[in-house]
């Protein structure tokens, strides 16, 4: 059965993520090489082994011809067999019979086996064979001699590789105990670039001090992390500048419709605690200081507007729609005419489709629409012009006004940027700021330029889209009709 999606880890596994990668590091170097120790012995013993046993069996079968020589000039029941010597090699001589002679003061044998007593009668020449049931194995070679055979077995000795895997386990451990050592040494070499790097990224949130970056070290996968990191810095450090530049500007745009404000209250306050507010003011004099008022909080109230969309920073919040641009461009028109109905507003649309949000396309759109109502002449309309071209959907708005100087066409865009000739106009220096971000999002560009009309054009393309299914099938049918 399966794990539960949601149950908690074993007990080795949530201490192992619970360890530091210096630690993990350590034990894994260990681990590989208590690994590599522990298959280097299991490999070098068997080698070792089957080395000695060739050994043990050639030199079996030497003596054992030396001796199957001699049985076979004397006879194996006349062969001189010389006194065991307390050590060594360990011989048989096996008679036509079954019987067996052995030197003197021998240690016993095994009894003969089978094998061993049909190489005796003739039925093959030898046999190599060992023998572990008793107390001492032996490795025992027999060989046809005469019409008997001899025996040569010598004690099998593993001593040897007890030693040899004594000596192996002292070095494993010894490489164990370095491996971890030079394993925690390449860790914490290896992660130093990390724990200084975490130290920078640990002052620079207690210090809120973007603007020291942290030191280019290291190579591979340790420079871009840092590179990563500098970059993020400077991101942070932009965006901070950026809202610092929005609090000032902000602040400063403020002042004057403030100050105005104030000083147009205070006069009427004044007045009023004298009691000579209508002697003081003649009627079309309060009227127009309530009007200037009245245009003052206006004043603040689209200000304050503007300000929430550029802190907004961004549109994402609206979803996308397939749309068209054509319906936007009337519908945001018709708000100009609804908030200044002096301006007057020509449009030259034809249906042109984008992908796009509705609400911030027609704040762009009526930004675009206000600029040029505040330099068109009374007498000249703002044109408003959109049209397919190519794979863009164009925008033109253009007025009859005296222009835009060149020094000031690459700030036109700029936040809060008013041509030394709009310093007396109503406005924040905010709307075409907003433009540009709305296109930015859309994945289009604004430019500026001189109309033909001697005024500004304002000029903005958006990727078009592909018009739903049945308005593109029906559009084909009224092109084949007319045709």
């Amino acid at each position: 059965m399966s794990r539960p999606a949601g149950r908690e880890p074993r007990g080795l596994t949530r201490w192992w993520r619970r360890r530091s990668l210096r630690t993990r590091l350590t034990v894994i170097a260990a681990t590989a090489i208590a690994v590599s120790v522990f298959v280097s012995f299991q490999v070098a013993s068997e080698l070792m082994d089957w080395e000695l046993q060739d050994t043990a069996e050639d030199q079996l079968r030497a003596d054992s011809r030396v001796l199957a020589t001699d049985a076979e000039h004397a006879g194996v029941a006349q062969v001189q067999l010389p006194p065991y010597p307390g050590s060594g090699r360990l011989v048989r001589v096996i008679l036509p019979d079954g019987s067996t002679r052995t030197p003197v003061g021998q240690p016993a044998l095994p009894p003969v086996s089978g094998p061993a007593g049909r190489v005796a009668q003739g039925a093959s020449a030898d046999l190599m064979e060992s023998n572990d049931s008793d107390e001492d194995g032996y490795l025992i070679y027999t060989l046809r001699a005469g019409d008997g055979a001899v025996q040569v077995a010598r004690v099998v000795d593993d001593s040897p590789i007890n030693r040899f895997g004594f000596g192996m386990l002292l070095i494993g451990l010894l490489c164990v105990v370095g491996g971890a050592l030079v394993g925690r040494t390449v860790a914490r070499t290896g992660l130093a670039p990390i724990d200084r790097l975490t130290a920078a990224a640990v002052r620079v949130a207690h210090t809120r001090d973007l603007d020291a970056d942290i030191p280019d070290e290291g190579g591979g996968e340790i420079r871009r992390l840092i590179q990563s990191i500098n970059d993020m810095l400077a991101a942070l450090r932009d965006s901070r500048r950026a809202q610092r530049l929005l609090a000032e500007d902000a602040a400063h745009e403020l002042k004057t419709p403030l100050t105005s404000l104030r000083l147009n209250v205070e006069l009427l306050v004044r007045l009023d605690r004298r009691g000579t507010l209508d002697s003081a003011l003649s009627a079309e004099s309060r009227t127009r200081l309530l009007n200037d008022l009245g245009v003052q909080v206006a004043e603040l109230s689209t200000l304050a507007a503007e300000l929430t969309e550029v802190a907004r920073g961004d549109v994402s919040d609206e979803s996308t729609e397939l749309l068209d641009l054509a319906d936007v461009v009337v519908a945001a028109a018709t708000r100009a005419r609804s908030r200044v109905p002096d301006i007057e507003v020509a449009l030259d649309v034809t249906s042109v489709w984008v992908s796009g949000r509705p609400a911030a396309l027609q704040r762009a759109v009526l930004n675009l629409i206000d600029n040029a109502g505040k330099w068109s002449p009374a007498d000249q309309p703002v044109q408003v012009r959109l049209r397919a071209e190519g794979a863009s959907a164009v925008l033109e708005v253009d007025d009859a006004g005296p222009g835009i100087d060149a020094v000031d066409v690459p700030r036109v865009f700029d936040r809060f940027y008013r041509a030394d000739s709009a310093r007396g106009l109503p406005g924040s220096g905010l709307g075409l700021s907003i433009v540009q971000r709305v296109v930015d999002a859309h994945g289009g560009r604004a430019a500026v330029a001189r109309s033909t009309r001697g005024g500004a054009l304002l000029r903005v393309d958006l990727p078009a889209a592909a018009p739903p299914a049945p308005i593109a099938r029906r559009a084909a049918g009224e092109d084949t009709a007319a045709r």
